[in-house]
Order: structure tokens, then sequence, then C-alpha cells
């Protein structure tokens, strides 16, 4: 059963130490019952507005690349920012069954900005760590995925390429003939 109870205001210890000139009362309600906090975000320490990142609830990002030719390279979505999320699933749809590269890379089209820094190293191969290693190593080229013609093809990346801001991906056809290939996103926190 919900109830309140006095207690001392901290900001008053001026009027309990006696001082009748002080404008505050010595004592405050306090609540004594449960109530639910929904928690949207906070302010960081420069006083922006930091909103709570959620799931992409649906894919995002698609792009239609049509007669990649057998041995040809193409990027995906010119950097999409993963700050605040974990994981990406990528969806591919090639019109052509065989092997394609996948390789995380930097994305840019020369305009775009690594927060405040610029020109990039555009369509470079992304590097980093994973946990306790000291070198840095390629954090996603896989030179040889099958996938089904005319279907998606759905591909979870866990972690490795979380929080990477202008992150694409190249592609290369290695199926053996011409494919027009679909892809699309989904982050995950």
């Amino acid at each position: 059963m919900p109830y309140n109870r006095t207690g001392y205001a901290p900001w008053s210890l001026t009027r309990e130490a006696g001082v009748e000139s002080a404008t505050v009362d010595g004592t405050i309600e306090v609540p004594q019952y449960i109530q639910p906090v929904l928690s949207t975000g906070f302010v960081d320490e420069k006083g922006d507005w930091k909103g709570v990142k959620s799931s992409d609830k649906d894919f995002q990002f698609y792009q239609k690349d049509e007669a990649i030719g057998n041995g040809a390279t193409f990027i995906t979505h010119l950097g999409f920012d993963m700050t605040g999320y974990q994981d990406v699933t990528i969806a591919i749809k090639p019109t052509n069954a065989g092997n394609y590269a996948i390789t995380a890379c930097m994305g840019s089209d020369g305009t775009n900005r690594y927060a405040n820094l610029s020109p990039l190293d555009d369509a470079s191969t992304l590097r980093g760590t994973r946990g306790t290693a000291s070198d840095f190593d390629n954090l996603l080229t896989d030179s040889a995925e099958t996938l089904a013609a005319d279907v998606w093809n759905i591909l979870m990346i866990k972690e490795i390429l979380s929080n990477q801001k202008l992150l694409q991906f190249k592609i290369t056809n290695n199926s053996g003939g011409n494919s027009t290939v679909e892809t699309c996103f989904l982050r995950s926190v």
C-alpha cells in the first residue's frame, strides 16, 4: 500500500541548525511506493542528448547492382553507421548461385567524414584487434561464401564490426557468370 514518510531535506541544514531566517522547510515528504521508470537515453558530458539504441526492425540500406561480371567487385551502400550497434546481418540475393567474396571495408564517397577526419582511404579493408590480440588483423574477409540464387541469403556478423562508422562491404562475384545482386542490412544492439 503506498504511503509517504517524512524525511529531512538535505538542503536545509542551516534551518535544522536553528537559523530561523532559512526559507526552506527542514522536512520533505518521501513517497514509499514502487513506480516503473522507462529510460530512453541520457545527457552526456557535453550536454548532448543520447538516445538508447534499439535494433532495426526491418532491413535497411537496400541496393541493387546489375550485371556484375564473374570476377568483378562492387561496393554496397556508401557507409552506414554502426555506432551503438553490436551485430549486423547482411542479406544478399544474387541471380547466379556460387561463390562470392565478402570483405568489410571503409565506406565513403569522398565526402563522408569519419568523426572529424577526412579524407579517408575509401574501400580499404577494415582492420582491428579481436579480444586480447595485440596485432591488427582484417576484421572480415570471407574469400568464398556459397550463395543460393534468387533467394535472400542471410549472414549474421557478430560483434567484430560493432560501433564501426561508415561501414560498407566489397563483394566479388566468383560464381562463374554474370549476376545481379541485391543487398540490405539489419543492425542489432
